[in-house]
């Protein structure tokens, strides 16, 4: 959808809104109660700023058309709270009644950048945490009784909230005993489990106590956006660079994958193609303890966030970055490794779409069948809007793996599976079905406005003419959606799998320091105070140093060709199978917040063929292996068990009777998995043998390529009326 004209005539509205709020003379922010006893965050200026904007944009083009009322003020209160503390495990009930009072002002506070009261509940959260924390490291030198028939109750959310600190300490020691008894099940002694449980509660603590006012501000801004709807979101500046990598399937740096444990960054992952991968002096396991930028000062970055370690490590390409570092098996105390690498752009080809061939039988003919796997639809908007005509994008990847299909490996059929895919780029998806379908509109789009325009793929020709399938699942979301639904409607192909998530709606993403006028910012930079909160960085006056994040605005809705919306509802494939995600905890219906489903009138569209007859048999078919098969016949009971536990809320302290339990698990989970080895001719295995990658077997895919078969021997000489590419 080209919102081009609409985003210059929201810069200009939204740049007067911004001037205004500047320099006009708001309420100022009430001063922020003291919590006593942990270091108090408190929001910035930018952050009252930012609140004020973001307010300015959802009542002025989200939409729904809402406005940030009292309603909405109580709703942002209980899910800023849950986010907080979903189980009641931390606040109490006098501090649960003491937040009451700012049910109804939150509304008029964020108009007027006031971030006081929220901000305050935090520090509660933290001061309850860090009792927590207390309490339980404490508690961790006390001889427990395993032997007793008590209970952890982990989840309390449907309980009252606890009157007093002694109710809570109780949760919090027999939280404590349980992970001792997991620990005891592993069988370490016991003196080892005290010591494991004791770092592991220092390493919590060490780390909550990092949390800065950036980290405060996204609990709330999600808590925000999510009670107008479930897909208007706003990032702060690190996460909108996270969220930008993904969709970009890149990012510029030495390409390897870090954890933080115990205090010290390690690498997990040397990612293949990236300057680590080609240098060959770092490991998986090596740990960094310090970073220096060119030839510049090492600092030290032992005891830090992870996430302001990795910021430090990357950088532009072209840029040299040298990393102190101790090599995986070296005690700590050893004498560092000084590596320096020239940072590149990494292209994650292992999130990149990746094909594969399988060959089945279907009443004793033998069919090759290529399988695409889709995980997002994601481009690289930086690259090309730089001009780079080698720009990363899902429909190139999928061209070039079709175009192997189709020329080197000769397959009869292709399946793109969409399972787990949630969606991205809208263009993308357009693009993408261009490769299926000969000219023609993919989807409709109706803005705020009601102005409903039709997106179509305008290039002649397709890359793939043959027998087409595809698979969906739950998490199949947005992109995933336009797609599945514009191959249904036009009968270009089948889709088989569970009903897709329903996200309906699409987002723009703005990038608020380019709605701001230069001098703006320069304002801005020059009212951030230098250290003024925990977390914030020295202030500066340079106004390239304020960063303002980016909101994912829900500004339309879309519609199939056929005119059904895919909000709410979702696609309903084809040929159905049970789902392996709970559809009654997973989906757009599920969204409190969420806009309803509803029907436009059908854009002029000619279908390819009339698949109605073909699907029958293919239901058919479908049905009797499903009900017969094993696989899924486990499936059905795992559904099962899984509902009877989410309506569990504490398990058991006794050791000899938590064991029984777990055994009695591991035993039925082995005689199925040996069951299903059986069936397909493979060994049986013992507790504790590890089972291959090789070993395991995807029966979701496996009968959608059996559907496939009955789809090429049903549908006999059926020739689609496509263009050729």
């Amino acid at each position: 959808m080209d919102f081009k004209l609409f985003k210059e005539m929201l810069k200009r509205i939204f740049f007067v809104i911004f001037t205004a709020a500047v320099l006009a003379c708001h309420a100022a922010p009430k001063p922020q109660p003291i919590v006593e006893g942990v270091t108090n965050v408190k929001p910035d200026e930018q952050q009252q700023l930012v609140i004020k904007e973001v307010v300015n944009l959802i009542e002025s083009y989200n939409y729904k058309k809402i406005q940030v009322n009292d309603s909405i003020s109580s709703l942002i209160l209980d899910k800023y709270i849950k986010a907080l503390d979903q189980g009641r495990n931390y606040f109490l009930a006098s501090d649960i009644k003491e937040f009451e009072k700012y049910r109804f002002t939150l509304d008029d506070d964020f108009k007027n950048g006031d971030l006081s009261a929220p901000f305050y509940i935090y520090n509660v959260y933290a001061k309850r945490l860090n009792e927590y924390f207390t309490y339980s490291l404490a508690s961790i030198k006390t001889k427990f009784d395993f032997n007793q028939n008590d209970t952890y109750v982990y989840d309390r959310e449907k309980m009252p909230w606890a009157t007093s600190a002694a109710t809570l300490n109780d949760t919090w020691k027999k939280r404590v005993k349980y992970e001792l008894v997991n620990l005891n099940l592993t069988g370490t002694a016991e003196a080892k489990n005290v010591e494991t449980l004791t770092k592991r509660y220092q390493n919590l603590q060490s780390q909550t106590s990092k949390t800065n006012n950036q980290d405060v501000f996204q609990i709330l801004m999600d808590a925000f956006t999510e009670s107008i709807d479930p897909h208007t979101n706003y990032f702060n500046p690190s996460n909108a660079v996270a969220f930008n990598e993904d969709m970009s399937r890149s990012f510029e740096g030495i390409g390897a994958r870090l954890q933080l444990e115990n205090e010290v960054v390690k690498i997990s992952e040397i990612i293949a193609g990236g300057p680590a991968f080609k240098g060959k002096q770092l490991s998986a396991g090596d740990r960094i303890i310090a970073v220096a930028q060119g030839d510049g000062e090492f600092v030290d970055v032992v005891g830090w966030r992870l996430d302001n370690t990795v910021s430090k490590i990357k950088g532009p390409a072209g840029t040299k970055v040298r990393l102190k570092v101790i090599p995986v098996g070296k005690e700590m105390s050893s004498k560092a490794v000084i590596i320096e690498m020239v940072r590149e752009k990494i292209i994650l080809q292992d999130q990149s779409a990746k094909k594969k061939v399988k060959t089945i039988n279907t009443n004793g003919k033998a069919y090759k069948i290529g399988v695409i796997s889709l995980p997002a639809f994601y481009a690289d908007f930086k690259a090309a809007n730089a001009g780079d005509k080698n720009y990363k994008s899902t429909t190139r990847d999928v061209r070039l793996l079709i175009d192997t299909l189709k020329n080197k490996d000769k397959v009869d059929a292709i399946v793109m599976d969409l399972r787990g895919n949630g969606g991205g780029s809208l263009v993308e998806a357009i693009s993408l079905t261009g490769l299926f379908i000969d000219k023609g509109p993919v989807v409709q789009v109706k803005d705020l406005r009601g102005k409903i325009e039709v997106d179509e793929d305008q290039n002649t020709g397709v890359s793939w003419d043959g027998p087409f399938g595809v698979i969906v699942d739950r998490l199949s979301a947005s992109a995933s959606e336009i797609f599945a639904g514009a191959i249904q409607d036009y009968g270009r192909g089948i889709i088989m799998g569970s009903q897709t998530y329903g996200k309906g709606t699409v987002q723009s993403s703005i990038d608020l320091n380019k709605l701001v006028n230069p001098s703006m910012l320069q304002r801005v930079a020059s009212l951030v105070t230098k250290n003024k909160t925990t977390g914030t960085s020295p202030a500066s006056a340079n106004p390239a140093d304020i960063n303002l994040g980016q909101i994912n605005l829900t500004m339309a809705k879309f519609y199939r060709v056929a005119g059904s919306s895919t909000q709410h509802k979702g696609v309903t494939p084809d040929v159905v199978f049970p789902s392996v995600y709970p559809m009654d905890k997973i989906g757009e219906d599920t969204e409190p917040s969420a806009l309803p489903w509803d029907v436009i009138a059908s854009s002029t569209f000619k279908p390819v063929a009339n698949l109605t007859a073909v699907k029958a048999g293919l239901i058919k078919n479908s049905e009797q292996r499903v009900n017969s098969s094993l696989d899924f016949k486990y499936l059905k009971q795992d559904i099962a068990d899984l509902k009877k536990r989410d309506a569990e809320v504490s398990v058991p302290l006794n050791e000899a009777k938590l064991k029984a339990e777990r055994d009695a698990q591991e035993a039925k989970t082995l005689a199925r998995q040996n069951d299903l080895r059986a069936l397909r001719g493979l060994p049986a295995v013992k507790k504790g043998d590890k089972v291959t990658k090789q070993d395991t077997f995807d029966f979701i895919e496996d009968e959608s390529l059996k559907v496939m078969g009955d789809f090429m021997q049903q549908s006999g000489s059926y020739v689609m009326n496509l263009g050729s590419f």
